[in-house]
């Protein structure tokens, strides 16, 4: 129980240095959350949100899964999604990959591992999908459909009922696809933003010639 207790003191320690450079920042929390952000990333451990883009609490709202996945049927997701979108009014919404992931490791690896096969299963279609992927070296193939699964989930987003009501009402918000590099902590924008369904059919054109 020793390091539960460490954490427990770490908190005591975050929270009195909050309060003293800043009074009144708690204060502000409990009156309304306003983030212009939803993320949607992987629960690595090593890639936490509010940290990799330098924003405090309350300035970006947060959805983590293994292999940072959207799912037509993940009711869990979905309403994160609704709730963003809809309550929040958040501008963006961020779905963000990273290099090494290990649930695309996993899928490339191809050994059962028990349930979370069948989580894994979207992803294991996507790549069935690129042959090509198969013509490059491990690491490079291993990068090549972290990335690759991002722009998956960028068109899955796009194409739940969340995001066509709220482009079908005019509201203003748009969909990015990014991979963070756990090796040097920098963000790469994989150039598949959304802002409408006309982006959402650029995207869909694009991800098949990907195929």
């Amino acid at each position: 129980m020793s390091g539960l207790h460490d954490l427990i003191a770490a908190n005591r320690a975050w929270a009195e240095g909050v309060k003293a450079s800043d009074p009144e920042f708690f204060a502000r929390l409990c009156d309304q959350q306003q983030p212009e952000y939803l993320w949607i990333g992987c629960s690595d451990s090593r890639v936490p949100a509010n940290q990799i883009v330098g924003l405090l609490p309350g300035e970006i709202f947060v959805h983590r899964n293994v292999g940072n996945l959207v799912h037509q049927t993940d009711l869990n997701c979905l309403a994160v999604l609704q709730f963003a979108v809809e309550v929040l009014q958040v501008r963006h919404v961020i779905v963000c990959g990273h290099y090494g992931c290990g649930a695309v490791q996993a899928v490339l690896d191809g050994r059962p591992l028990g349930l979370i096969d069948n989580w894994l299963r979207n992803i294991e279609i996507l790549y069935r999908r690129c042959p090509q992927l198969d013509e490059l070296p491990a690491g490079e193939r291993l990068d090549a459909l972290c990335e690759h699964n991002v722009r998956a989930q960028v068109q899955a987003v796009c194409d739940t009922t969340v995001l066509r009501a709220a482009w079908a009402r005019g509201q203003d918000v748009t969909v990015h696809g990014w991979i963070y590099g756990i090796a040097n902590g920098l963000v790469k924008d994989l150039a598949v933003s959304c802002a409408g369904p006309e982006d959402r059919n650029r995207l869909c054109v694009q991800h098949l010639a990907l195929e």
